[in-house]
């Protein structure tokens, strides 16, 4: 064990859907949704930026 394995990069959390949840813990499962919210939330920020910009465009053609 080296004193310097504290110092190592720390895993990013990542969830793939459809992976076995029976080995995860109540507060793994926790930060899992609160991942899975914020990936929603940014992409639905994003579908609304294109479609903004797709409404913009089509009314420059009306």
């Amino acid at each position: 064990m080296s004193l310097f394995e504290d110092d190592r990069p720390k895993k990013k959390i990542a969830h793939e859907i459809g992976s076995d949840l029976s080995l995860l813990s109540v507060d793994e499962l926790t930060v899992r949704i609160d991942l899975l919210k914020q990936e929603i939330t940014r992409l639905e920020a994003e579908r609304e930026k294109k479609d903004a910009s797709r409404s913009a465009a089509e009314n420059l053609f009306r």
